[in-house]
């Protein structure tokens, strides 16, 4: 039998009120006829900002966890703008903010610990591990500072500064209720709306990213491509100084996406090498399938 054939993939969705849905999906690597051999410790992906699950690398990098042993998790934030197509749900993307993001996290957390998600029974609770990438490597940094269930975190070039936006866009915003930033890709003319900087004002504190990593106890990789943009590379210094009891990569010749594209054609050295670098960490911080990082 091939591999690949023992791959199991089963997607959830939960409503969260209004017309909000939680989307995702779930990846075991069955042995055997059996599904559950022994319990898994849980890797959740967090995406970023103009991303969704099934963008370029996701899936590829959440079987490839699967394959390692872990019960890995694709998550769809609510307002991410994605419902069946490329950002077909602007109106939900208008309204985002990270309080929402946040919110998306916490009900999966609770999901996940009522045994509500899919193949429930191959997952290993008491060792759950975060890997975001971009803003969703900033949301994983503040969420574990929320959370003692989460037991560690992968960012993949993670911000570490909330607010992506210069002063002249906050105003426009502020002012006329929405500003617009392109998607390179697609084209699309994204809005953001004024409660996205409402709610930064309100819980400046609680998305302290750069505070938040130097307060956490539980183990944290942080990995940057080299090539990446300046400002990312500028915070991952940032996070460095005020954090040097974690742990910091440096992937040369990695661009955001460590050269990944969408649609997703093939892996690359440097994804390869993030790729690496992350399942030596997760095995030494929270173990692997059947097995105990105490």
């Amino acid at each position: 039998m091939k591999q690949a054939e023992h791959l199991r993939v089963e997607a959830f969705e939960q409503p969260l009120g209004g017309d909000l849905m939680l989307r995702g999906k779930v990846a075991i690597y069955s042995h055997g006829e059996e599904a559950v051999a022994n319990p898994k410790p849980v890797v959740i992906l967090v995406h970023g900002f103009k991303s969704f699950q099934d963008w370029g690398f996701n899936p590829y990098v959440a079987e490839e966890l699967a394959r390692s042993g872990y019960y890995a998790v694709q998550l769809q934030l609510s307002c991410n703008g994605v419902h069946k197509t490329d950002f077909d749900e602007l109106d939900k993307f208008a309204q985002n903010t990270y309080s929402r993001e946040q919110e998306d996290l916490a009900v999966l957390l609770r999901l996940l610990l009522e045994r509500k998600l899919p193949l429930s029974d191959s997952a290993d609770s008491s060792r759950i591990a975060l890997l975001g990438h971009s803003r969703g490597g900033g949301n994983s940094i503040i969420f574990a500072a929320e959370h003692p269930q989460i037991k560690a975190v992968v960012t993949w070039n993670g911000i570490a500064a909330v607010n992506l936006f210069d002063a002249a866009f906050r105003e426009e915003a502020m002012n006329n209720g929405v500003a617009y930033v392109q998607n390179a890709r697609t084209k699309q003319q994204m809005p953001i709306g004024r409660t996205f900087f409402e709610d930064l004002d309100r819980n400046v504190e609680r998305f302290d990213i750069v505070a938040k990593l130097a307060e956490l106890s539980v183990p944290v990789l942080c990995i940057q491509g080299d090539e990446d943009t300046e400002r990312l590379r500028a915070g991952f210094q940032k996070l460095h100084e005020a954090a040097p009891h974690q742990t910091f990569v440096t992937i040369h010749g990695g661009t955001h996406t460590f050269g990944a594209v969408h649609p997703f054609t093939s892996t690359t050295p440097q994804l390869e090498e993030a790729l690496q670098a992350t399942r030596r960490f997760l095995e030494a911080a929270i173990g692997t399938e059947g097995s105990s990082s105490d």
